[in-house]
């Protein structure tokens, strides 16, 4: 039975070179200019999703890995996406757009200002997307780099703070009366003095507060860590799991129990999980494509290598290919969800050869083993996941108009036409879409 999902789409290369390695980079669009996010944006919101999430990593890595960062634009170059979002709240009118911050990045007292302010311009349409990147400590003074499940602590301390300084304004301090002559009244604003294990500051802050809600949090984390940051705080969860029924209720369900330990509500949180299709004209095109996938070259190998080193930040291109991974060798700031997701189902005497083959390897939409197949077939896809009690799906992919229009040209109508996908949206900023179903 179909029923309505929340869609959005995850700019996985962040704000950097759009269409890299692609032939519709010929399309001469400046990645650099706002007019190719702007115009990706608009077919966004015609199309009913409900956010953009843009991912961001302020620093190029380790010394040993910035080549590999750069060669092929994997981890860089990147514009900070902050900056980014206000030009495309200009070219849309409901469509949410959730840069990526890091705690280390931004001083609570600074970054709650920067919100406020985009929250208040934008209408209500700002969301963040929080992450615990700790390599990238040594960019920003005396930031210490920390470990893991350090990170979230530092993470959940930031967050906590602006959202007191975002309150440090009582309901009824705004005034705003011409008539009595009087804005504000400053015996209804606290000082919020903070002094923490990570940050100190006091407010109260110079930004009214909001009318609709705070901006909407977003996470990505997959440990359990960070999985309980998720359950404490955030709106929606950019879920990574393999999408069978079991993967899928299991992962829900261990969000939902974090959140019920935070004592918030299930419903509190939108669980959407994302997905890289490769769409193709036919079931037989499909079938070729991923026939041809099935003994990936040395070449091939080595471009997965090259992907993942600059995601994981280490080489894996000067480990030999038939020698078992040794995980010791991904430092302490790398992600348990990030390693998992290299070595996969594989054990300890997998040699690495083979985890990258299996990354290399295409399946079908069809029968549930991959993310090639046509537009009907993705649909009956998310179909079934909504059936199961999934909140959405993120579609994965460059910002540039021609993949936005190749991935939805057609899935577009179908799910349309089935009930899967939002024709209009409600007034109230990217909360209240959110939570409108």
């Amino acid at each position: 039975m179909s029923r309505l999902q929340h869609f959005g789409w995850f700019l996985a290369r962040g704000f950097g070179p759009q269409g890299w390695g692609h032939p519709y980079l010929d399309w001469n669009y400046r990645w650099t200019e706002p007019r190719l996010y702007q115009e990706s944006a608009r077919v966004l919101e015609q199309a009913g999703f409900d956010l953009l999430i843009i991912e961001d990593a302020p620093s190029l890595g380790s010394a040993e890995t910035i080549d590999l960062r750069v060669r092929q634009a994997f981890g860089g170059p990147k514009h900070d996406p902050l900056l980014l979002a206000p030009y495309l709240f200009d070219a849309t009118r409901h469509l949410g757009i959730a840069p990526t911050v890091n705690p280390a990045a931004y001083l609570p007292y600074t970054a709650a200002r920067q919100f406020a302010t985009l929250q208040h311009l934008s209408g209500h349409r700002l969301g963040l997307n929080v992450v615990t990147d700790t390599g990238s400590a040594r960019h920003f003074g005396d930031a210490p780099q920390l470990g893991h499940d350090a990170a979230y602590d530092r993470a959940e301390e930031w967050l906590r703070g602006i959202q007191d300084l975002w309150r440090s304004w009582d309901d009824d301090a705004l005034i705003a009366d011409p008539a009595r002559g009087r804005y504000a009244d400053g015996d209804k604003l606290h000082a919020v003095p903070h002094r923490g294990a990570h940050f100190a500051f006091d407010g109260p802050l110079n930004a009214i507060p909001f009318t609709e809600g705070d901006p909407a949090i977003v996470s990505p984390g997959g440990s359990g860590r960070g999985l309980a940051f998720a359950g404490a705080n955030s709106d929606v969860q950019l879920a990574l799991a393999p999408l069978d029924r079991e993967s899928i209720t299991a992962y829900r369900a261990k969000i939902h129990a974090a959140a019920a330990a935070s004592g918030r509500a299930p419903s509190d949180i939108r669980i959407l999980f994302a997905i890289q299709p490769v769409l193709v004209s036919s079931p037989e095109e499909a079938d070729r494509v991923v026939a041809a996938s099935a003994h990936p070259d040395d070449a091939a190998l080595r471009w997965i290598a090259e992907r993942q080193s600059s995601d994981l930040e280490t080489d894996l291109t000067a480990v030999d290919l038939d020698r078992p991974l040794d995980t010791a060798i991904f430092g302490e700031h790398v992600s348990e969800g990030s390693i998992r997701r290299l070595v996969g189902a594989h054990d300890a005497a997998t040699p690495l050869r083979t985890i990258l083959a299996a990354h290399a390897r295409l399946g079908r939409l069809r029968d549930g083993s991959g993310f090639v197949g046509t537009a009907d077939e993705l649909a009956d896809r998310i179909q079934e996941l909504g059936d199961w009690g999934n909140d959405g799906v993120l579609l994965w992919g460059d910002l540039h108009p021609v993949a936005v229009h190749r991935t939805l040209g057609e899935l577009v109508p179908i799910l349309r036409r089935r009930g899967i996908l939002r024709s209009e949206y409600v007034d109230g900023g990217l909360k209240a879409n959110l939570h409108a179903f």
